[in-house]
């Protein structure tokens, strides 16, 4: 039963389609799982992985759907509602169908971005929980992950306080030497807490800490997130946690949490990460939430252990990628699946009429600032011209061996000429196109768009990568700039080309995801150019290394780490009735 989104807030929406969620024994019924195989834990249990893929291990897999969008507006074209609103509708047709999306930071749900949901009737539940720490994985992730800086600062204080004989004699522990002035490593908090970005620690006496420039990050951006979306089992996390560089000795050579001997102990802390947590839609359809790396700079979608499980439980799986097709789509066809070895059968591509008007010259849109009333009227003549943004998306999908469907994620404003703009332009570049309502309607409303998806399930697509693994990072970067972002060439520093030329001569890099850096609110590394800019050259400042995820990241433009606060912080609305203990405001974001 679809809510009336007229009369009802999403957290109302939410709240009443609680009431009859399933609980663990009905899950476990519901998704034909072994009583141990799924963990309880309040309303969100968790899916023991390890013991589902050894009982279905052998099973085919069910049709892999992948959700990414145009160029949005700094508010979202709606990826994670048509995401949910789909599975809503393959459902309404009986089918067997799941998926997964990331789990939201506390950073974005405080600030001005509010929950990441979904919304009206294509909704997750239970919304509260979901919402604000879901079974605590970003908080495992935050203290694994300062564990590796308490090991770092003891580390220093010590061979700073004893010399080597006393370190051996007291810990057995030998002298590492490190740099204080190259700390690779910060610390992390869940919120967007700007006057930490730089700190300096240690101040007091001699017991008080090693006296240095420090700095904080959000959690979400932390490599243990990065590594927890890519690794395969337990195993490999383990693996992959001895050879995060933490810092430099004086002589150059990397300090890593193997040197530290804290690897374990942070693996210790994130046992429970593994395990993906279920959730559902407003219509009771399952959904995985597992992880939520940070877009700019990891993976910025759900996890390959998700997806896995996934394709194992569901004859239909979506799962949906962060940002636009440049990067979220670009990350999960050269990355995720050729990581994780799967194969996608079709790439949803989520369009509004509001981001193409913006790219067809609309006014600027702004995060709460009313709307220009281009966005809110008929403007077809803007619908045209921003097309160029989708079709350059879609040209991109193509590129990979898929023909995408093209969701135009309908709003209340839009007109049917302002539609049918849309749908001439994308079924001219050979795409299927649907409109679907699945924020008024649910399910119901997404019976085109899932009819259309079903018929892209069917046909066989030549998906392949963009590049071959042999492939140099230098090269790698001007492939990509050129065939996704579409730019004229690439500028390197002196710095980062530096860089790049020793990774390429070690051939331990050749192995290493490229991991590209950049806005998302344009193809270009500057947000103010919209549409499809031409001529242009994208500038790479800086190489990030991650040796635990085995990432290297080309820095166009600079993207901080630890976000800040607005002036009008989602945070003012929250509050809890003490009645009842439910919490109230948590959705009510402008």
């Amino acid at each position: 039963m679809a809510f009336d989104t007229s009369k009802m807030a999403d957290w109302q929406i939410a709240e009443e389609a609680e009431k009859h969620m399933p609980t663990t024994d009905e899950w476990q019924q519901k998704l034909g799982l072994q009583k141990d195989e799924i963990i309880p834990f309040g309303k969100t249990p968790k899916l023991d992985f390890m013991k589902i893929m050894q009982r279905l291990g052998k099973k085919p897999d069910g049709k892999y759907i992948e959700v990414t969008a145009v160029t949005p507006t700094p508010l979202g074209e709606g990826k994670t509602t048509t995401t949910i609103g789909l599975i809503e509708g393959l459902g309404k047709q009986k089918l067997n169908v799941g998926g997964c999306i990331r789990q939201p930071s506390g950073g974005p749900t405080m600030n001005f971005k509010g929950t990441a949901a979904g919304g009206g009737n294509a909704v997750l539940i239970p919304h509260t929980e979901f919402s604000m720490g879901l079974t605590g994985d970003i908080n495992d992730i935050m203290n694994a992950h300062n564990l590796a800086m308490v090991a770092l600062q003891a580390r220093m204080q010590h061979e700073r306080n004893y010399d080597d004989e006393q370190l051996a004699r007291l810990s057995g522990i030998r002298r590492l030497d490190i740099d204080p002035s190259r700390i690779e490593m910060g610390w992390v908090l869940d919120f967007c807490a700007q006057s930490l970005r730089n700190i300096i620690i240690g101040i007091g006496g001699r017991m008080d800490g090693f006296l240095m420039q420090s700095k904080f990050s959000i959690a979400v951006s932390s490599e243990l997130m990065a590594m927890l979306s890519i690794v395969r089992d337990l195993a490999d996390l383990r693996e992959r946690m001895n050879n995060i560089i933490v810092a430099f000795d004086k002589k150059g050579k990397p300090v890593t949490t193997a040197d530290l001997e804290v690897a374990g102990a942070m693996t210790a802390w994130m046992r429970n990460t593994i395990n993906p947590t279920l959730v559902c839609t407003a219509e009771y359809q399952p959904c995985m939430v597992h992880t939520g790396p940070f877009a700019n700079i990891a993976l910025g979608q759900s996890s390959i252990i998700a997806d896995r499980l996934g394709l194992k439980m569901f004859d239909y799986h979506v799962t949906e990628s962060g940002f636009a097709a440049d990067i979220g789509f670009e990350k999960f066809w050269n990355v995720k699946c050729r990581l994780s070895g799967l194969k996608p059968n079709v790439s949803v591509l989520v369009a509004s009429i509001r981001s193409l008007k913006m790219h067809g010259g609309g006014p600027r849109v702004t995060p709460g600032v009313a709307l220009a009333d281009a966005y809110k009227k008929s403007a077809p003549e803007l619908v045209e011209k921003g097309c160029a943004n989708l079709l350059h998306h879609i040209n991109t999908i193509r590129t990979a061996g898929i023909n995408p469907v093209v969701c135009i994620n309908s709003f209340p404003t839009d007109t049917k000429e302002e539609v049918a703009i849309v749908r001439k332009a994308a079924e001219s570049a050979g795409a299927r196109c649907a409109t679907s309502t699945h924020f008024a309607n649910g399910g119901e409303g997404a019976q085109e768009l899932v009819d259309a998806v079903k018929e892209a399930c069917k046909e066989d697509n030549h998906f392949h990568f963009l590049y071959p693994n042999e492939m140099k990072l230098r090269q790698r970067v001007e492939t990509i700039a050129k065939t996704v972002y579409g730019a004229a060439g690439v500028a390197w520093s002196p710095e980062a080309e530096a860089k790049a030329k020793a990774f390429e001569v070690d051939p331990k890099y050749d192995e290493y995801a490229t991991m590209m850096v950049k806005t998302h609110l344009s193809l270009t590394h500057d947000p103010t150019l919209k549409g499809v800019p031409k001529g242009w050259i994208l500038p790479i400042r800086d190489v990030l290394i991650y040796s635990g995820a085995k990432f290297l990241c080309p820095m166009a433009g600079t993207i901080s780490l630890m976000p800040g606060t607005g002036s009008d912080p989602a945070f003012r609305k929250v509050d809890i009735d003490v009645n009842t203990g439910k919490v109230k405001g948590l959705h009510e974001v402008d």
